[in-house]
């Protein structure tokens, strides 16, 4: 199975002022393209996997029948290659409130306002590179933190609902080092919110 660059349902410069077109283009058709091929590369490899999705690989990446170095090939760029999917379904032009979890987040934070403040503090104090996350376990409890690098919460048995790329590609040319101010303009893009 051949893992496909998933096409964006908005245009490059569709998130602007929040996120710049040009940063939008080569994040998704460099960066997001890079780990996808080379994901691709990996699993050539191993054709007995050609049946399993993405997810499933990544929930099983410690116990895969796959050798160590192509073992880190398959969890870096599938997980590069997974989370920026859920990163460009997550984002868009209009407003697409998913009013349960909006419930979800109040019940388990207090407010959006509060998740915010904890999302937004969690994505600012990731060291390097890496993601905040809002995700599910598995009794269906709200969690927030940081993966480094491309890490997926698959890998730890939960399920992904937000996830913020705090790698500089994601906002060097607009924000420069300013990665506060990244996160404050990256709400408005967020359309499940």
């Amino acid at each position: 199975m051949q893992f496909e660059l998933p096409k964006l349902n908005y245009a490059y410069d569709a998130l602007e002022p929040y996120i710049d077109a040009k940063t939008m283009e080569i994040h998704h058709t460099k960066h997001h393209q890079g780990y996808t091929d080379k994901l691709n590369t990996a699993l050539a490899k191993y054709p007995e996997l050609e049946n399993m999705s993405i997810e499933e690989i990544l929930q099983n990446i410690k116990t895969l029948a796959v050798d160590e170095a192509d073992r880190t090939a398959i969890q870096n760029n599938g997980g590069g290659y997974i989370n920026h999917k859920l990163f460009w379904e997550i984002m868009g032009p209009e407003k697409e409130v998913n009013e349960s979890l909006v419930e979800k987040i109040n019940e388990t934070f207090g407010s959006i306002d509060e998740f915010k403040k904890l999302f937004s503090d969690t994505a600012a104090k990731c060291f390097g590179s890496g993601w905040a996350w809002l995700v599910s376990d598995s009794d269906g409890n709200l969690e927030i933190y940081s993966t480094p690098n491309q890490d997926s919460p698959l890998m730890q048995g939960h399920t992904p609902i937000i996830g913020l790329d705090v790698w500089e590609h994601a906002y060097y040319l607009k924000y420069q080092n300013k990665r506060p101010d990244y996160i404050e303009n990256w709400w408005n893009a967020l359309k499940v919110l």
